[in-house]
């Protein structure tokens, strides 16, 4: 199903409405603190600002004071990171507690008003320690999936308790993104939703005394992990979910004028495989820069039990959506950050001392890509590879999370632990990301 004429052409005034605005952002004085943005350039002290970061969702449960918190192993994983030339976390900020299967616990909320102060002060002290060690920092504040709990669980905070589970047979998909979609229209859900953005945005860290509004060592806030305006086009409510990103989008930037903003989008696969909403929902002005994330595996691009034979489909479908989103980008005159991107170990496994062999081509062609973007003077400001497991291991033989564990991986607690993420004993996957970290410190 293709869009119609009538939301095509709201999308274009919109896109023409908000990008004559484009360079309100980027008034901020030359010598600000914070990172800002300059056209398809991210700026910071004056200069442009390119990183290579990492995914690290779990750096708050971490930094808890609390039996689920480990401070001694944030520090090492961020010196490890460090160490690595990697500048840029993305972690979260929000977790909604509640039925969902798969949803990590503590959460950060439930349905009242009283928020976790354990994993609030968990944030704290991540922030704390990432401006320490003049590392950056991404937030997001939702999630479109289950196992933060996320958009679902809002919803059952206030449809009378009705909820679907992600991957389950009794509904299969894309039921559960369908389902998700309502909550962009539901004013109760919205309204808990933005009642935390207005705590957390406006917050003040109780390790630093800094208000989070004003400190450096946050880069962006993003509005949700994932958004999907629905699971297929016939439930997609194109105007409410535009209206949700605008909304909550100036939200964030009427709370803190300094920070950037972000949607969290996968760009084309989250926008339905449509260029016409990749461009709407990142031409609202309040919008800073554009997101992509690439799963060849996830997509069936690869197969991950014959990657061999099939690395070379993939490879071309991730070089050629890559380079889509830099037209996307570069038609917005906004910033590209690759912020998430994966892939399977040697024949799909989660064993640590399995090989690296395809996912070090892969990530190779990103860091590649993203170089060669940077030195032209291309729209790519940073990537964010998916994710950091670093000293953390699977505490069970079948490589599943379970309710209670405390090793902590980058692999989100519905899926296999080890499957996606880096362990630190991935020695040549390592040495590609510190190859890679080099060569863009070394641009000007």
């Amino acid at each position: 199903m293709t869009i119609d004429r009538r939301t095509l052409l709201g999308s274009s005034a919109l896109i023409a409405g908000t990008t004559a605005f484009a360079g309100l952002h980027a008034a901020a004085p030359a010598r600000t603190p914070f990172v800002t943005r300059e056209g398809m350039r991210l700026m910071a002290g004056g200069r442009p600002y390119r990183f290579v970061g990492a995914n690290i969702w779990y750096a708050a449960f971490l930094g808890a004071d609390a039996p689920f918190g480990n401070r001694a192993r944030l520090r090492r994983e961020l010196d490890a990171l460090k160490a690595m030339g990697v500048t840029n976390l993305r972690i979260l900020a929000s977790g909604e507690e509640g039925p969902l299967r798969n949803a990590i616990k503590p959460g950060f909320r439930g349905p009242g008003p009283d928020y976790n102060q354990a994993l609030l002060g968990g944030l704290d002290y991540a922030l704390a320690e990432i401006g320490r060690r003049d590392m950056r920092a991404t937030l997001y504040l939702t999630n479109f999936w289950e196992w933060s709990g996320g958009m679902m669980t809002y919803l059952w905070y206030v449809n009378g308790g009705h909820y679907i589970d992600a991957n389950d047979p009794a509904h299969p998909w894309p039921a559960f993104a369908n389902a998700n979609a309502a909550f962009y229209g539901n004013d109760k859900a919205v309204g808990l939703y933005h009642d935390y953005v207005r705590a957390i945005v406006t917050r003040t860290n109780g390790v630093t005394g800094k208000p989070y509004a004003q400190d450096p060592a946050i880069m962006a806030w993003q509005l949700a992990n994932e958004p999907r305006p629905a699971g297929d086009m016939a439930h997609a409510d194109l105007p409410t979910f535009y209206a949700w990103v605008g909304r909550t989008a100036q939200l964030i930037r009427s709370l803190d004028p300094h920070h950037l903003i972000s949607t969290g989008s996968e760009g084309l696969k989250g926008a339905l495989e449509q260029g016409d909403i990749v461009l709407a929902e990142h031409g609202i002005a309040e919008i800073d820069y554009l997101t992509a994330h690439i799963w060849p595996n996830n997509w069936g691009w690869v197969e991950q039990a014959d990657l061999p034979r099939t690395f070379a489909r993939g490879e071309t479908l991730s070089a050629d959506y890559l380079q889509q989103h830099v037209g996307f980008a570069r038609r917005l005159n906004k910033p590209l950050v690759v912020e998430e991107f994966g892939f399977p170990r040697d024949g799909g496994s989660n064993d640590p001392a399995a090989a690296t062999t395809y996912r070090d081509r892969f990530y190779g062609l990103i860091y590649a890509a993203a170089e060669r973007d940077m030195a032209s003077g291309g729209p790519i400001a940073g990537t964010n590879f998916w994710a950091w497991n670093g000293e953390g291991r699977a505490e069970h033989a079948d490589a599943r999370f379970k309710p209670g564990d405390l090793q902590y991986l980058g692999d989100p607690p519905h899926e296999p632990q080890g499957w996606y993420g880096v362990f630190n004993s991935d020695r040549s996957t390592v040495r590609l990301i510190s190859r890679h970290a080099a060569a863009v410190a070394a641009m000007r």
